[in-house]
């Protein structure tokens, strides 16, 4: 079976109910590709409503989750209550959250496997900074953020994970890897996968790409072998997202 493509959208800090629902009702009314799955990620307070709007064939992803079951700890939102609104994923890992909010990654692969043993589906981010790939140590970063997760979760649990690479230095900047560097990277996933985690999970992981994706740049990306999607930010917030979605047709 081939990997089914994913689409992943990321509205980040942005909107508030009327243009949530108009994005949301954008979408509804697009002719989508049928084969690919779409997931959109709006702010914890309009999780519920893009939920309720939004046809059943689109997902709805919280874009954090605790790793705690309940608590006193103010702010957070646990695997429980995102189920209870009905939302089956939650993005892990964001660059934004390991840069801005400095979460290890230990931390986050304790959130990716109190999602999973929780039910959820993983949108789980990794990607090194400019100086890093600078560097040369892309691949050694990426490996490390992976290693953090394989220590938590079991060889079958990996099915409930999409991989997302990102890397840092393209999120927002408007630069994006060349679809030679996005393939290399993904390729070294999928790579460690086979070694770290078994055929399988090589063979059925989804590596989407991440940082800076628009109409423009999608269609060639979407071309590479080991390329399974995308996570949109900026241009997930509109009507051009439609096109990223249908960047295979």
């Amino acid at each position: 079976m081939p990997r089914q493509f994913f689409i992943g959208g990321n509205f980040k800090m942005n909107g508030v109910a009327d243009s949530i629902t108009s994005i949301v009702n954008n979408l509804n009314s697009a002719k989508l590709d049928p084969n690919a799955e779409v997931v959109i990620s709006p702010p914890a307070p309009y999780l519920s409503l893009a939920r309720q709007v939004a046809n059943d064939n689109i997902g709805v992803a919280a874009q954090n989750v605790f790793d705690k079951p309940n608590g006193a700890f103010t702010g957070e939102i646990s695997v429980e209550q995102l189920q209870d609104l009905k939302i089956n994923w939650t993005l892990v890992g964001h660059s934004e959250r390991r840069v801005l909010l400095k979460e290890s990654d230990e931390f986050i692969a304790k959130k990716v496997k109190a999602a999973v043993d929780g039910g959820l589906g993983v949108i789980f981010c990794i990607g090194e900074t400019l100086e890093e790939r600078e560097s040369n140590s892309t691949i050694a970063v990426v490996t490390r953020q992976l290693n953090a997760a394989a220590k938590e979760l079991s060889k079958e649990q990996w099915a409930k994970v999409v991989i997302a690479y990102e890397p840092v230095w393209a999120i927002g900047t408007g630069k994006v890897a060349t679809t030679e560097q996005a393939q290399e990277v993904h390729a070294a996933i999928r790579k460690w996968l086979g070694e770290a985690i078994s055929a399988e999970a090589a063979d059925n992981t989804r590596v989407i790409y991440g940082g800076s994706v628009s109409e423009k740049n999608c269609r060639e990306l979407a071309k590479e072998n080991d390329v399974d999607g995308f996570l949109v930010g900026g241009a997930s917030l509109k009507p051009a997202f439609v096109d990223i979605v249908n960047s295979r047709l």
